[in-house]
């Protein structure tokens, strides 16, 4: 074979491949584009699967049994997790890496009742459309019920949950007795959209894919 018909075929084989990456690319972005879609409004179910999913962290309100807030309302900031990042990752559990050293933990002690809030303000979403935390269109979702520990046949799974997304979490002190809990959710509220909160039982939540 000569010296030009090997460039040619080099050249040609180059091409093809150069083909093969744009195409791989260009399904890559669809693939993406499908993951980052957000549910419609009209399957408030989905989004709330959907933005639990995305989050990282929520606001966690307990009635406080701290002295001279006794009864009253106390919202903390808690690292969760409902599965690997990814579409397909999300159990729509909300694990949590809880000590009882820490306020809000004492707190469910004594009554594990409480609330979850998680929105897209703290994801790219809202940000990308100029959306305000306060706005529908950035939205959040409530969720009410209790948080419970979890038993050994799940500690693994709330700890691939919570690790992978949060690494740090290996390196706490041991010595502060962490132990894997989820949040044992009863009521769920969707706020993404005009005119006003949607429920969504949690047997609705449960039974669509995400």
């Amino acid at each position: 074979m000569s010296r030009c018909a090997l460039v040619r075929g080099a050249m040609s084989a180059s091409s093809a491949m150069a083909r093969l990456l744009l195409f791989l690319c260009a399904a890559s972005g669809l693939l993406l584009a499908a993951v980052a879609a957000i549910p419609p409004p009209e399957e408030a179910a989905r989004m709330a699967r959907y933005v639990l999913h995305s989050c990282d962290w929520g606001a966690l309100a307990t009635l406080s049994t701290q002295e001279g807030l006794r009864g009253r309302p106390f919202a903390n900031i808690f690292s969760l997790s409902d599965g690997p990042p990814g579409p397909c990752g999300g159990s729509g559990v909300p694990y949590l890496y809880l000590t009882d050293m820490e306020i809000s933990v004492q707190d469910l002690e004594v009554n594990s009742n409480a609330s979850l809030t998680v929105s897209l303000a703290q994801t790219p979403y809202c940000r990308k459309h100029k959306y305000d935390p306060q706005n529908p269109l950035c939205a959040h979702i409530i969720f009410v019920g209790s948080i419970v520990k979890v038993n050994d046949s799940e500690a693994d799974i709330a700890k691939k949950a919570l690790f992978t997304r949060h690494p740090e979490m290996e390196s706490w002190p041991k010595d502060h007795n962490w132990f894997f809990a989820k949040f044992n959710i009863t009521n769920i509220w969707v706020l993404d959209y005009f005119g006003g909160l949607k429920i969504v039982t949690p047997e609705e939540y449960y039974s669509v894919k995400p």
